[in-house]
């Protein structure tokens, strides 16, 4: 018997056959957003990448297949179909307007992780805790909260090429900018700091006893991937190596 069923070509209509989940939701950007989905779907695995080292038949991975089409784009550029996967061999209904709606949420999902890295220092500090990460984390979290919070009572401070917005509508990177203006008319519950020194630190000539623990993330390095015992090979080098800029 055959192992797979027939082949459904994403660019070959006629190959799909009647979807077994169809629906159509009414949005405000991209117009009417239809879905289609089809269910116990699966790709045909070969031996190569992760499935190298498997011997004998692959697995059969069913799940969904999942198309979006809408009307138009918010930009006025061609809305193209988008196909989604999903690992569940069948989706209902309201799991497949679930599906594709949180496909388009990816992006504020994405932005803020960008913001949280790059303006916030999430992972600027190198820590050796996993304790102290998380509080560290919460931190941070608590410090975009209240950028959040912060937006009907600091200024619109933007740049000659982003257009106005109202303030329930601004980013959390421009309620930053004028957020130093709020600060300095905020009450302040903690105490002037006192005037203190650094300490001196570790005396020179004396080992560090607190070493920081090393945790293993299986990284193949240049070390770990020596040659094979036994080899004779020697490396070429060049004559003319090439030129490296100094400047």
């Amino acid at each position: 018997p055959r192992r797979h069923g027939g082949e459904f070509i994403f660019g070959d209509p006629a190959s799909w056959g009647g979807p077994d989940v169809a629906t159509s939701t009414d949005t405000r950007l991209y117009g009417t957003a239809t879905a289609r989905a089809w269910h116990r779907l699966h790709p045909r695995l070969t031996h190569r990448t992760a499935w190298t080292a498997q011997h004998g038949p692959l697995p059969i991975i069913e799940g969904t297949v999942i198309l979006l089409t809408v009307d138009r784009l918010p930009s006025g550029a061609t809305a193209k179909p988008v196909w989604l996967w999903w690992s569940q061999p069948a989706a209902t209904t309201a799991e497949v307007d679930l599906l594709w709606q949180a496909f388009l949420r990816r992006f504020d999902i994405e932005h803020t992780f960008r913001m949280l890295k790059q303006t916030l220092g999430w992972t600027s500090p190198k820590l050796r805790d996993p304790h102290a990460a998380d509080r560290w984390t919460w931190l941070v979290m608590a410090a975009y909260t209240q950028l959040r919070l912060a937006r009907g009572a600091v200024g619109d401070l933007r740049r000659p090429w982003e257009r106005p917005a109202p303030p329930e509508r601004l980013t959390p990177a421009r309620v930053r900018r004028a957020f130093r203006h709020l600060r300095t008319k905020a009450g302040n519950p903690a105490r002037a700091p006192k005037p203190s020194r650094p300490g001196p630190g570790r005396p020179p000539g004396l080992p560090n006893r607190h070493p920081a623990t090393r945790h293993d993330v299986h990284i193949v390095t240049a070390t770990t991937s020596a040659k094979p015992k036994g080899s004779t090979k020697k490396t070429k080098t060049s004559n003319n190596p090439r030129p490296r800029r100094t400047g």
